[in-house]
């Protein structure tokens, strides 16, 4: 079986470091790489060599301390969930930890079956983190902000026409018809209600729908192409090339390494 997670324990006491170690590899079963770092220094080493997703870490340790190397972090692109272990239980360790977006702070020695339950907690919130970031990804602000903003029923309902028939080849015409409106009118309008002409409203529209089958689905990129109602992948790659700078592939290849996890 191959580790999907990673897991880096930071500990000066080795003592509490490989007890640890030890009870996370029995219950991991092999689904977690179990890492371990004596020092604030060698896990800085590690967290910018190998993508962590758990760091459990002690408080006080020699010349970075718990709190400074999860400040550190900040600064990562893909920051770990965080547990902190102490022997201290100052309220201002905890009130800084809990400032620092820590998702649990356990007091020495460390019962182990809270640590577990910690540990699980804490994965499902890197987890979240992960999805979350995805979904941004999937998402386009502009689409979002017209269909919260618009307050002209005909357009609200030619943004409907639209949304239902993604899967399909439609046209301006199709739509004033349906919104029983003249296609130049519908036009000007659309324009002036949402600053966004119908067409870019459209392409945006299925690409988001596009980023998300390639994110989530094993479709190929012809198959997208005609669930997102363009009639060649060709054409479908060029105007996602043109909006997010990437190709479909690229976009997926790039994605599913974030996923990782």
């Amino acid at each position: 079986m191959i580790a999907s997670k990673t897991i880096l324990i930071v500990d000066d006491e080795p003592r509490t470091r490989e007890g640890l170690k030890k009870t996370l590899e029995s219950w991991s079963l092999g689904k977690y790489e179990i890492l371990c770092a004596a020092s604030g220094e060698e896990a800085i080493t590690i967290l910018n060599q190998r993508k962590i997703h758990l760091l459990v870490t002690d408080i006080r340790m020699p010349k970075i301390t718990g709190l400074e190397l999860i400040k550190l972090l900040r600064e990562k692109k893909h920051k770990p969930a965080v547990i902190i272990i102490s022997a201290y239980p100052e309220f201002e360790y905890a009130q800084e930890a809990i400032t620092l977006g820590v998702v649990n702070y356990l007091l020495k020695p460390v019962d182990k079956y809270k640590f577990i339950e910690a540990v699980e907690q804490a994965i499902k919130v890197s987890e979240d983190w992960e999805k979350a970031a995805m979904l941004e990804k999937m998402i386009d602000n502009q689409v979002i902000t017209i269909q919260e903003s618009t307050r002209s029923s005909a357009i609200r309902d030619a943004i409907r026409f639209i949304h239902e028939n993604l899967h399909k080849p439609f046209s301006l015409r199709d739509v004033s018809m349906y919104v029983h409106l003249n296609a130049s009118y519908l036009s000007v309008l659309f324009k002036e209600e949402t600053n966004m002409t119908f067409s870019e409203y459209v392409t945006r529209c299925r690409l988001q729908k596009a980023k998300s089958l390639l994110i989530t689905t094993d479709l190929s990129i012809e198959e997208i192409a005609e669930k997102i109602g363009y009639q060649t992948a060709k054409y479908f790659i060029k105007l996602f090339k043109e909006f997010e700078g990437i190709t479909p592939h690229q976009f997926r290849k790039d994605n599913l390494k974030k996923r990782e996890f």
